[in-house]
């Protein structure tokens, strides 16, 4: 499972750090290169819901290993890609198969372990696979775009994929359940349009000319769209996302948590990546080492602290302390300049451990309080919940922050202060202090939600009636 983690975890950045050169190659240009990534996170975030349904309905072991081999094929045809549309086409069926992939891995690791301890230490190594991934990511992508090309950012996910898919065969089966019913299709066409709408239209606002009337026309209507959702999901018989376990304060906390964290994290991996590379000229394959320290920094808040002290510390102050630490992290990054010098040591470092750090614990926590106490049937929901969370944090966050940068550099430019270059790193300086602020805002709200954690959780997860045995599932 952590593996598998990986590898959709890793496939959100590890094209990152390739941009330049897959741009360079196939023309992207500034506006359109954030689709290779928010078409990923797109349709990943969109789909996440009716993938935990379909494998609560076909068995979470089988939707694993279809999601491995699925998510293969279009790794493979997006490093043979021969244009921008193709390979943002193929990036949107990666997104597509990890959203059957990733809420089957979650729930087959909450089903697995429920004893509070040793679920601290599964969702540590988890968690740290899921918060290091991403800067994993981003030093692979440096690495294979320095040493091979950069489609071998893509080509690298079809042999872990199948490695991963016959380690799944092989593995001995235990019990399973799985859920009968129909499966709500209307109600997931409304989620992945709703969310769809919404993310396309914060994303052109940062076109050279922004159509006003069209953004708020795909803002508005992606708004009705989820309001829709929730009547639908309100009268369906088997709803994809079942209303009662949103209710929970302390599991609405950590959706609310994690998004957060992904929208402000994906922001900063995508200006870091461009900032070394095209202000201090560092090639990928460096890039993607400083960024190396973040996933170590991750690997100890996910394993050694928050995976330790969960169940021992308050996950409301293990979650708001992980935030704070992300927002200090990143209003290190509002000072830099252009023109700074040694921003190695006295930026990146820094702001490289304290995210680092912050991702791991936040990650750990949110994880295991979203799948807590939540019944068998509807565990594979939980988990499609919180990747949806977190993939549709990401996938705005590119977006939005990407329309900040965007606007703060023109605006900038337009008054003639500093350059280009300065314009650029200005860009990036005020959606990072955006991020900031968004952070600071998540602590403060997750810290009030997750602090009414022992109110009201229900019991460990369990079988009930609605299970069916699924064998081989």
């Amino acid at each position: 499972m952590a593996p598998a983690q990986l590898l959709v975890v890793l496939d959100g950045t590890i094209v990152n750090i390739a941009l330049p050169s897959a741009d360079a190659e196939l023309g992207l240009g500034a506006v359109n290169r954030q689709w290779v990534i928010t078409a990923y996170l797109l349709t990943f975030g969109g789909l996440l819901l009716i993938g935990g349904r379909v494998g609560s309905a076909i068995g979470h072991r089988r939707a694993f290993i279809i999601g491995l081999i699925g998510f293969a094929v279009p790794s493979l045809i997006g490093g043979l890609a021969w244009s921008a549309e193709v390979l943002i086409a193929a990036r949107a069926l990666q997104g597509a198969f990890a959203a059957l992939l990733a809420p089957a891995a979650l729930t087959l690791l909450s089903i697995s372990f429920t004893e509070e301890r040793e679920r601290g230490r599964a969702f540590g190594v988890f968690a740290a696979v899921g918060a290091a991934g991403s800067a994993i990511g981003l030093l692979l992508g440096g690495a294979l775009t320095d040493f091979a090309g950069w489609r071998w950012c893509l080509y690298i996910n079809v042999p872990i994929a199948v490695l991963v898919a016959i380690g799944a065969a092989i593995t001995p089966r235990g019990a399973a359940v799985k859920q009968s019913g129909r499966i709500d299709v209307f109600g997931a066409l409304l989620s992945a349009a709703g969310i769809a709408a919404i993310v396309i239209g914060i994303g052109r606002l940062d076109g050279q000319e922004v159509s006003v009337p069209v953004v708020t026309a795909l803002l508005v209507g992606g708004l009705l769209l989820l309001v829709g959702f929730v009547l639908v999901e309100r009268a369906a018989p088997d709803p994809i996302l079942p209303l009662a376990i949103l209710k929970n304060p302390a599991r609405a906390g950590s959706f609310i948590a994690i998004a957060l964290m992904f929208l402000a994290m994906f922001g900063f991996y995508l200006f870091m990546s461009y900032y070394m590379q095209d202000q201090l000229g560092y090639p990928p394959l460096n890039a993607g080492l400083v960024l190396l320290i973040h996933a170590v920094a991750a690997l100890i808040g996910s394993m050694l602290i928050a995976g330790r002290l969960l169940g021992r510390v308050s996950a409301a102050v293990l979650v708001g302390a992980g935030l704070f630490a992300a927002a200090a992290g990143l209003a290190v990054l509002t000072f830099l300049g252009s023109g700074a010098t040694n921003v190695l040591a006295t930026h990146l470092v820094p702001a490289m451990v304290l995210t680092g750090l912050g991702m791991g614990m936040v990650i750990t926590v949110t994880a295991s309080t979203a799948t807590e106490g939540v019944a068998v049937h509807e565990i594979g929901a939980a988990s499609a919940a919180y990747n949806a969370s977190q993939q549709l944090g990401a996938a705005l966050g590119v977006a939005l922050l990407n329309a900040v940068a965007v606007i703060s550099s023109s605006g900038h430019r337009a008054v003639g202060a500093g350059g280009d270059d300065g314009a650029v790193v200005h860009g990036y300086t005020v959606a990072l202090a955006v991020s900031a602020g968004i952070l600071v805002a998540a602590a403060i709200l997750a810290a009030i939600l997750l602090g009414r954690r022992h109110r009201g959780f229900e019991d460990p997860p369990r079988p009930d009636h609605r299970a069916e045995p699924a064998h081989g599932s």
